[in-house]
Order: C-alpha cells, then structure tokens, then sequence
C-alpha cells in the first residue's frame, strides 16, 4: 500500500518534520532503501547515513527534531517499535479489494461442508480444514495445513505452510504460526506398570487455547493440556524449535526464544523472558518480569522469583551470584 508521512505519523503518533504529502511505499534498511521507502535511526549517530540514502523519508527520535533536511523526518518516542508498526500499516489493506465476503479456495484443498469461513479467508493449495470448523475474518491457511476437527480460529491468523492444529484447539486473534508448528498435539504422559515395568498412555484430553497477537515460531510443538488445559496468553512470543508441554500456563508478553524446552505443568508469568536452549523441569513457576540466561536449567517444582533479574546457569540462580561462584572455581583452578 502506498501512504502518505502525513498518514504514517497519525498511525503511529509520531510528528512530521518536513513535507507530510511525500509518499511511502514499504519499510527497508538504511544501505538497501531505495525510493519509496522509509527507514529508522534510534541514534545520532546514524542519522547523517539514513539522511543521504535513498529512501523517501525517515524516522526518528527527538534527536533529529533540528536536522535540516529536504527529507521528511518523523519524529517519535520509540523509532524502531514505530518502525514496525508502520510496517504493518503498510501491508493492513492489502486484502481491500477483495470483497468481504469473497473466499479463495484452492481447488486441491479440502474443506469440510461443515466448516464455517469468514470474509477475506484464504485456503492455499492442499490445505485441509475439518468439520466444525470456524475461521475468522482474514484469516489465511497456508499450503499443506492440516486444520483439524473443531478448531477455532480468530480473525485476521496467518498461518503459514505445513502447519497441524489438532482438534479442539482455540487460537484468538491476529495470531501468527509459522511452518511446521504443531498445535495441541498429545502431550508426554505415560504410566508404569510396576508390576510388568512397561508404560501406559495417561489419558490426554485437555485443550489448547492461544489468545491474541501470539506469534509462534517455525517447527513449534505446543501440547494440549492431559486433563485440563494449556494456554498462552496474549501477546506472547515463541521462537522457532520451542516445545511446550501440556498443562503449561505462559502468561501475557512473554518472550521463549529458539530451543527452549518447557515440561509440564510449568507456569509462566506475565513478560518473563527466557534465552535460548534453557530448560524447564516440571511444576517449575517463573514469576512475572524475571529473565532467564542462554542455556540455564531450573529443576522440577522450583520458583524462579525476581522482576528484572537475570538468572543464569543450572541450576539457575541470579547472575551475579553464578559469577562469582565461577571467579572462585577459577581462582582454585590456579592454585593446583
């Protein structure tokens, strides 16, 4: 879509510095701009670069409020999360022509007759949508995704290409599942038999609820609560090859990146952040606003407690602490 600076600034609540009416086509790089983008600066120091490149306007902080410059500047808080936003207000309409109620279905998909399709809905080419099924305005379905019995999907979804949501599964929306993710599969529950010592399926019959504006990450697996139910609140950001296991409770804005492991019945609170290859043992509790480091371990039934501390190693203990339990293991290893 093509939108005006003037427009852009409104969107994002941001000040025009210079002429409103230029034009803007998409969002790039400062080295890649070419005419028609926009580019963002969080610091003076690349300002002088984002001014020369080629693109059409820029934004920025309060810092370049005094910058002369033909180029429009637009002048907000936080450039880069207005930066994104006007990406997404770039691309928001891209579907208005399309008339409201119209449905694209590729010929190979398979959509139950008992399926209900909002306007605008997509289904690309050997997608499969199940009975009762109840998809949300806008909504997209990519290539080879399995969309199982019951499902709920809320308006405005994206999801991409090879994608299984498994019966029952509620996601709210403005969601975002990208390739390969599996969504409400069994979760790892199994019985022993003292008696012959094999393992028997524990009954896995909960759900899966997702509420809005989460993203998750490519080749994702999500299990669906045993009994009960697993839920990610809103808001919430899960990288590539995260797993989490049934009956988790993740609460609003948390951030897992790539490799994370999360067993069951583990509690996340609202915007925790957890690193990369960390692990969670079951029944764990992370209180809200705590951050745990790359590759840190909190064994089973363990609270994890502190806003704005970072924990870090295994088990996980505050950073500083974790220093200096390594300063002394180093100094012994000079003495030897």
């Amino acid at each position: 879509m093509t939108r005006t600076v003037n427009s852009i600034a409104e969107a994002v609540d941001g000040r025009v510095i210079g002429d409103g009416s230029v034009e803007v086509v998409r969002v790039a790089g400062i080295s890649s701009a070419e005419a028609g983008d926009i580019v963002f600066v969080e610091d003076e120091k690349n300002l002088a670069a984002a001014l020369k490149s080629k693109a059409a306007a820029v934004i920025a902080g309060q810092f370049a409020a005094s910058a002369g410059n033909a180029k429009p500047i637009l002048i907000v808080a936080q450039p880069r999360l207005a930066f994104s936003r006007t990406a997404a207000f770039l691309s928001h309409d891209q579907v208005s022509g399309v008339p409201e109620k119209k449905v694209e279905v590729h010929p190979t998909a398979v959509v139950h007759p008992g399926a209900k399709l909002g306007g605008r809905v997509r289904v690309e080419a050997r997608a499969v949508v199940g009975a009762g099924v109840e998809i949300g305005n806008g909504t997209r379905i990519g290539a080879g995704s399995v969309i199982g019995e019951n499902v709920h999907l809320g308006v405005s979804c994206k999801i991409y290409p090879n994608v299984t949501i498994y019966p029952g599964a509620k996601l709210g929306d403005r969601v975002i599942v990208h390739a390969g993710a599996v969504l409400g599969s069994d979760g790892f529950g199994f019985v022993r038999d003292q008696a012959s010592g094999r393992y028997e399926k524990f009954p896995q019959m909960g759900r899966l609820e997702i509420g809005d504006d989460v993203e998750i990450g490519a080749n994702a697996t999500i299990d669906r609560g045993a009994l009960e139910v697993t839920r990610i609140a809103r808001g919430t950001k899960i990288d590539n090859l995260v797993h989490v296991g049934h009956n988790c409770l993740i609460g609003e804005d948390v951030v897992i990146a790539a490799q994370t492991g999360i067993s069951g019945s583990v509690v996340v609170e609202d915007n925790v952040i957890i690193a990369g290859q960390v692990g969670l043992a079951d029944h764990v509790r992370i209180e809200e606003g705590a951050i745990l480091g790359a590759q840190s371990g909190v064994p089973t039934k363990k609270i994890i407690r502190g806003k704005g501390i970072v924990f870090w190693g295994t088990p996980a203990r505050p950073i500083r602490e974790y220093l200096k339990e390594l300063a002394v293991l180093a100094r012994l290893a000079k003495k030897e």
